[in-house]
């Protein structure tokens, strides 16, 4: 193995202070502020907290990129896939894709009788508060992930293995959500590919943002807990039973439907792309 192929997986240990600086200030930021965290606990999302304590661990996080990006990386800061020229098509159908798979999730939950239709509660100020918290939410762990950790693991391995160790970390921090499971976890790993084989063809971000963010928002305006977590909903329903169909309480990602779901829509992904760009798996 050459010397940058040694650097970049060096490299992506850095993902680690990453991820774990940001949070740690964050929270002690909102706590000399006097915020109410208690909601941090009880996997109940107070979607004003959230967004300051997302927020503030993502300017944090872009704070300390830049730095790594200039001083270690040796690379423009935008490098790590954010530029916009010609990425509109890729934006609107990542867009597209989630609000189909969880419009297709909920109307086949529904026919099953896994999930029943109560109501719905339109709150406009909450919906553009969800779209504000999960834009971050995908910001922070994109740029993360993809932008940063998978960049660096190409220099150094093949695609498959990049993306396995990515998915892997991916899934790791997830593993204290509430409500988490085996195959909540199974479904976040799988997501790490989901999110990120576009990402291997383009080398850019705007796909996946868009992707992992219409997954959030339009999980959440459906109904479902995103990654056990229960935030505002447009739609409100009951589960008669907890079962592997639709996810219990941890949520839609804790489904058997979610599993299928993931693989068929990272093979449409793989189409999608390798038809615009030259071979690589």
């Amino acid at each position: 193995m050459n010397n940058i192929s040694h650097r970049g997986w060096l490299k992506s240990f850095l993902v680690f202070p990453l991820i774990f600086v940001p949070q740690i200030l964050a929270t002690l930021l909102l706590i000399l502020l006097d915020f109410d965290l208690s909601s941090l606990t009880t996997g109940k999302i107070e979607l004003k907290t959230m967004i300051v304590l997302e927020y503030t661990m993502f300017i944090v996080m872009i704070i300390m990129l830049y730095f790594f990006m200039k001083y270690i990386d040796k690379e423009n800061f935008l490098n790590i896939g954010l530029d916009v020229k010609g990425r509109f098509t890729e934006l609107n159908f990542g867009i597209f894709l989630g609000f189909a798979i969880m419009g297709f999730a909920f109307s086949f939950l529904m026919i099953l009788g896994q999930i029943v239709y109560e109501s719905v509660m339109f709150d406009l100020e909450k919906i553009l508060l969800s779209i504000i918290l999960f834009a971050g939410v995908s910001l922070f762990e994109e740029i993360i992930f993809r932008g940063y950790m998978l960049k660096n693991l190409l220099q150094s391995f093949n695609p498959m293995l990049s993306l396995f160790i990515s998915s892997l970390l991916f899934c790791v921090i997830h593993g204290s959500n509430p409500n988490v499971n085996f195959i909540g976890l199974l479904n976040i790993f799988l997501a790490g590919y989901f999110l990120g084989i576009s990402y291997v063809y383009t080398k850019n971000l705007w796909f996946p943002l868009a992707l992992h963010f219409s997954w959030n928002f339009f999980q959440s305006m459906f109904g479902f807990n995103v990654s056990g977590l229960d935030s505002y909903s447009i739609i409100q329903f009951s589960i008669p039973q907890n079962t592997i169909i639709n996810g219990g309480e941890f949520g839609f990602e804790s489904s058997l439907l979610s599993i299928f779901i993931l693989i068929t829509g990272s093979w449409i992904i793989w189409k999608f792309f390798s038809k615009k760009h030259k071979k690589i798996f």
